[in-house]
Formats: C-alpha cells, sequence, structure tokens
C-alpha cells in the first residue's frame, strides 16, 4: 500500500497472487486490504486535502512538470513493469505509458485551463467572478488492461486542480501504479495527497459507500463484407504469439488463466451457436513458456447479437464478424449495443463518413482509425451503458460563483 506518503505492509490475512502471464511464475502477492487501511487512506486524503487545495496553482503545475520528467526518464522501467505483470509486448506497453505521459503533460496546462470568468460592473460597484474550486477527496478505480495510461488519467488531474486522491489499481497488475507512487513522491508533493488501496470487490465497494469521497473515476466492465475475411485471417495467422519482452512479438499473454479460460469458454459457445470458426487460437503452445496465458488469434465468423460471445466482452486476440445489409442496419446493430465505448468506420467515401458519425449513439467513433481514444485535451467520452460523465479538468472540479461589492 501507498498511505500518507509511505509504502507500508499491510496486516491483512488474504491475498491474492500475481504470476507473470507469460511463464505463470509467482511475482508478488497483492493484499485485500483491512477496512482499517482503507479508512485510514480515505483519513489522509482528506486531512491532506485541507492545505493541498491552499496551495498556490503554480505549485501544483510545477508538480506536473516534474512528474513529466520523470515519467520519461523511467519510461522503459514503467514499460518492463507492464509487460512482466500484464502480459502485453514492450512496444504495446511503452505505447500505454506514453497516452497516460500525454495526460501529465495536459494536467501543466492547469494555469490555462482553469481560468474562471469576470463579468465587472453588474450593478453600481459590484462585480460577478465564477471559478473552479477543488472538491476534495476524490478516488480512482482502474482496469488491468492499460495499467500505466489509465491511472494517469486519473490522479494527475485530480492533484493539479487541488483534489487528493485514493487510487485502487487492478489487483491483477498494481505494480505500475506502486512506481509512479514511487516518481510523485520525488516531486515533492506533500504526503497524503495520493494514496493507493488495493483489493477486489470489497475494495471497489468501500470507496463506493464512503461518504467523503466526493466523486469516483472509474473504468472497468458492467457486471463487414465477407469478401476481406479471408485476407484478414491469413493476416492474423502470421501474427507471431511470445512473452511480452521478446523481440518481434505481435501479442503477448493474456492476464491470468482464469481470463485464458474464459476467452476459450466464450469462444466454444460461439461456435456451439452457430458461429464459424475460420481462426482457432486455443491451445497455443509458445516453447520456452508452456505455463503460459497464451490465446494465439481467433476468428469467429457469422456471429448474431444473440450469442453469448458476442454480448460478453472478451478481453482477448478474438475477432467477432457479423454481417449486415447496409449501412442503416449496421447502425442500428451498434445503437442497439447496450454499450457505447468506441466504434470505427473505414471508408473512402466522404458522404458515408459523415452520415455515420452523424447517426451513431457512441461516444467515440473512428473514421478509418481503429481504436479512437482521444488525445487527453478532450474528454474520454461514452454512451449508454459506457457513459462515463465528464473527462478532463471537468469532474475534477466544480464551479464557485462570487458577487463582489468592494464598497465601505
Amino acid at each position: 500500500m501507498f498511505i500518507n506518503g509511505q509504502f507500508v505492509e499491510s496486516k491483512t490475512t488474504e491475498w491474492v497472487d500475481l504470476k507473470n502471464p507469460a511463464t505463470n511464475e509467482l511475482i508478488t502477492r497483492v493484499p485485500k486490504c483491512t477496512n482499517a487501511e482503507m479508512h485510514e487512506a480515505v483519513r489522509s486524503a482528506k486531512e491532506a486535502f485541507r492545505t493541498w487545495s491552499q496551495t498556490s496553482i503554480l505549485t501544483r503545475q510545477q508538480s506536473m512538470f516534474k512528474l513529466q520528467q520523470l515519467i520519461k526518464e523511467n519510461m522503459k522501467r514503467l514499460a518492463a513493469n507492464v509487460t512482466e505483470e500484464q502480459g502485453k509486448t514492450l512496444a504495446d506497453a511503452e505505447g500505454d505509458v506514453l497516452r497516460g505521459l500525454q495526460v501529465v503533460e495536459h494536467a501543466c496546462g492547469v494555469t490555462s485551463l482553469q481560468l474562471g470568468e469576470t463579468l465587472p460592473s453588474i450593478t453600481k460597484d459590484m462585480d460577478t467572478m465564477s471559478y473552479r474550486i477543488p472538491l476534495g477527496v476524490t478516488a480512482g478505480i482502474t482496469p488491468f488492461n492499460f495499467p500505466a495510461m489509465i491511472p494517469l488519467w486519473m490522479f494527475p488531474l485530480a492533484l493539479v486542480c487541488g483534489n487528493t486522491m485514493v487510487l485502487k489499481p487492478s489487483e491483477r497488475d498494481p505494480g505500475c501504479t506502486m512506481m509512479l507512487m514511487e516518481l510523485l513522491k520525488q516531486t515533492g508533493v506533500p504526503d497524503g495527497v495520493v494514496n493507493v488501496i488495493h483489493g477486489t470487490h470489497d475494495a471497489v465497494k468501500f470507496i463506493c459507500d464512503h461518504p467523503d469521497i466526493r466523486a469516483i473515476s472509474f473504468v472497468g466492465s458492467d457486471q463487414a463484407a465477407k469478401n476481406w475475411i479471408p485476407e484478414l485471417v491469413e493476416r492474423a495467422r502470421k501474427l507471431k504469439v511470445n512473452a511480452g519482452h521478446e523481440p518481434g512479438a505481435d501479442l503477448g499473454p493474456v492476464i491470468s488463466p482464469e481470463a485464458k479460460e474464459r476467452i476459450c469458454d466464450l469462444v466454444e459457445s460461439g461456435v456451439q451457436e452457430g458461429a464459424k470458426l475460420l481462426l482457432d487460437g486455443r491451445g497455443i503452445v509458445v516453447p520456452g513458456y508452456e505455463k503460459g496465458n497464451f490465446v494465439g488469434p481467433t476468428v469467429l465468423a457469422d456471429v448474431t447479437p444473440q450469442m453469448r460471445c458476442y454480448q460478453e466482452e472478451i478481453f482477448g486476440p478474438v475477432l467477432l464478424t457479423l454481417s449486415v445489409d447496409s449501412m442503416d442496419d449496421a447502425i442500428a446493430l451498434i445503437n442497439s449495443n447496450p454499450y457505447g465505448n468506441g466504434t470505427a468506420i473505414f471508408t473512402t467515401n466522404g458522404a458515408t463518413a459523415r452520415k455515420y458519425t452523424q447517426e451513431i449513439d457512441v461516444g467515440q467513433v473512428g473514421v478509418n482509425v481503429p481504436i479512437p481514444v482521444p488525445l487527453p485535451m478532450f474528454s474520454f467520452t461514452g454512451s449508454r451503458g459506457s457513459f462515463l460523465g465528464d473527462a478532463n479538468f471537468y469532474g475534477k472540479a466544480v464551479r464557485a460563483t462570487v458577487l463582489v461589492d468592494l464598497v465601505d
């Protein structure tokens, strides 16, 4: 844990084994923090807020400049940890860190982005000012798939606005978050400004229920033409599956044996429900990593929205293909999905692209861009079951309006 500026050992009796997904060798054990430890994290953040919220915005900005530089200097070390714990290739892991770094760089612009509004002389000798004030103790709950980027979506913006934070990284790959706390401590921010707890469902429930936590940032789950498919299958077949740190690896292992079992089960359910298995990556064995959680590229065709493999997010190297008769049918299919995180269309027709972007009900839309994650100066948007609320600096501060009469 990281409580009140110190790395401390939990007194819990419950631990989660954290294994390298390429070898299934034990890396470390992650504590399920006790209730008392989680309360101490919130207490520490609440106490730190009293002084941190009153620090100069320039002081908070300088801490982000320092954090930015430290992340750059430790980029490869952070990426190596992501690969070791999460399994993605080193190239993907460095991209994970880089996208998080961009958020820190964005936070460095707080002095411009947090400007308020003023209307002088609304009546004789009276002005009106509107400005942003911090909320208090905030919290962040992050998933396993981007262990560097997503924590960095959360705590830098919260801190630079004057908030404090209790952060709960995924219990499956929390190492990068702990390394980021080492770097944050080097910036000189006061103890207690960020506190890190570990756990599973109980920790999430604790955060959601705690009355002193004013805002929560959460990323996680909520309990085409056939003529190019053969070419796609052949390209997928050529992808190299290996441990993430091995040169030339295109795909690393999935996060855990349970994840591998779940992915394979969803693939099998698709086959049993009538989908065509064009490429089967189950049962792949990587030499030197025989105990790893590897699933090779897998392609299922003729999937329908009623199938379990379509209704549950797979979180693995599995491509599902569905066929529709028209653009209107494609838009209706996507808009009927309970989630609305991201979507993309590939076309050279401007009218088609315009129709798609105007009629689709999804938070992030790509035109010839496969993963339309916005740069940090734009909000990370979602729709329906993927709705995230305001992101960016918004949601980390609340507007306050003041009327001033300066006449004695």
